[in-house]
C-alpha cells in the first residue's frame, strides 16, 4: 500500500504502473457525446485524498460529458501476511511517514500518527459501508467516502472500527439510514457481495493502483490515467475520447457559498484548486465572498479549512 510521490499512485510497489503506462491512449474511436469516468479509489489511499481538489473541479466543470462511477479497489484486504518489503512497510507503524509525505507535498493535510497508536486494520469496512449506501443513493454514498476521508486523513480517527462508521453514516443526516444499521448491513455477507462487484471490475479492467480513472465511450474504449495529475491531464484525455474534432464543454463552477454548502467543509488547497486563487490571498477570497457569520475555520497541520456554521460535519472531527 505505499503511496510513491513521484507516480502519485498508491498500491504495492511491484504492481504500481509507470506515469508513461499509466495516462497512455489505449485505443480510441470518433465522437461519443457521453462518457462513463469509472473512478477506482479506496478510502485510505492517500493520494485519492490528494488528488480531491483536482477531480473535484474536472467534474465539476466538465460534468456535462460525465456519467461518473466510483468503484472500490480494495487496498488493504488486512494485514495478514501483508508486507512491503522494496519499500520498507512490513506493518502499520511504517504508513505513517509515507501519509505525512503525501500530505506535505499535496498540501491536503494527513496527520497519519494513528497508524502509531490506533492503526486501520483494513480499508474493508468502509468500503463495504460504501457498497451499502450506494445501493440506496450514489450521491449520500459520495458524501460519506468524503467524510470518511476527512476523519481518517485529517482528523485521524480510526475509519475501520465499527463505531466510527456508525458516527459518520449517522452525521450524512439522511432520516432513513441508521449508523448502526448501515455498519451491521456491511459486515454481513450481503455487504462484502456489494464490494465484491467492485473488485471483480477493478480485476476485469487491470486497475492495479489508485487513483485510477477510466474514461470511456458508449463503445468502450478510450483512456486511462493513473496517479495524481494535473487537471490538463484529465481535460485532454476527455477529448480524446469525445473524438477528433469536438472539444469538451466547460459549464461554470459554483460560487463559494453554494460550493461550501454543497461540499460542507472545504480546505485551502481545494479552494485555490477550484477558483484558481493564490495561496497568498486564498483566506482574503473566502472572506469577501461569504459572510464570517457564516463560517467557521480551522487548521490541520498548518493548513486552514472553513466550513458552513450551519451545517453538522462534526463527525469528522477528532475525537474529544
Amino acid at each position: 500500500m505505499f503511496c510513491d510521490l513521484e507516480t502519485g499512485i498508491c498500491g504495492p510497489a511491484d504492481q504500481q504502473e509507470s506515469a508513461e503506462q499509466a495516462s497512455k491512449l489505449t485505443q480510441l474511436r470518433p465522437p461519443a457525446k457521453n462518457v462513463d469516468l469509472y473512478y477506482f479509489t479506496d478510502p485510505i489511499c492517500s493520494h485519492c485524498w490528494a488528488v480531491e481538489p483536482v477531480l473535484r473541479r474536472f467534474e465539476h466543470e466538465y460534468g456535462d460529458h460525465l456519467n461518473v462511477r466510483v468503484i472500490m479497489g480494495g487496498l488493504l484486504p488486512s494485514w495478514d501476511g501483508f508486507a512491503d518489503r522494496a519499500n520498507g512497510i512490513r506493518g502499520p507503524q511504517d504508513v505513517a511517514h509515507h501519509w505525512r509525505e503525501v500530505g506535505e507535498a499535496s498540501r491536503m493535510p494527513i496527520d497519519g500518527s494513528l497508524w502509531l497508536r490506533d492503526p486501520v486494520a483494513s480499508s474493508y469496512p468502509p468500503s463495504r459501508v460504501y457498497a451499502v449506501i450506494k445501493e440506496r443513493d450514489a450521491a449520500l454514498a459520495r458524501e460519506f467516502l468524503r467524510r470518511a476521508r476527512e476523519a481518517v486523513f485529517a482528523f485521524d480517527r480510526n475509519i475501520s472500527n465499527p463505531e466510527v462508521l456508525a458516527e459518520i453514516v449517522d452525521g450524512l443526516g439522511h432520516p432513513e439510514l441508521s449508523g448502526s444499521a448501515v455498519v451491521a448491513e456491511a459486515d454481513s455477507e450481503k455487504g462484502q457481495e456489494l464490494l465484491d462487484r467492485d473488485l471483480s471490475l477493478a480485476r476485469e479492467l487491470g486497475v492495479r493502483g489508485f487513483p485510477t480513472i477510466l474514461l470511456m465511450d458508449e463503445d468502450g474504449m478510450g483512456t486511462k490515467v493513473t496517479g495524481v495529475r494535473p487537471l490538463e491531464t484529465y481535460v485532454d484525455a476527455l477529448a480524446q475520447v469525445l473524438g477528433e474534432g469536438v472539444s469538451p464543454r466547460k459549464r461554470e463552477l459554483l460560487p463559494l457559498d453554494e460550493l461550501l454548502e454543497r461540499e460542507g467543509r472545504l480546505f485551502a488547497k481545494e479552494i485555490e484548486t477550484y477558483y484558481g486563487v493564490a495561496p497568498a490571498v486564498v483566506a482574503e477570497y473566502v472572506e469577501e465572498r461569504v459572510g464570517a457569520e457564516e463560517l467557521r475555520a480551522g487548521t490541520v497541520l498548518g493548513e486552514t479549512y472553513w466550513e458552513r456554521t450551519s451545517v453538522g460535519r462534526g463527525v469528522a472531527t477528532a475525537a474529544d
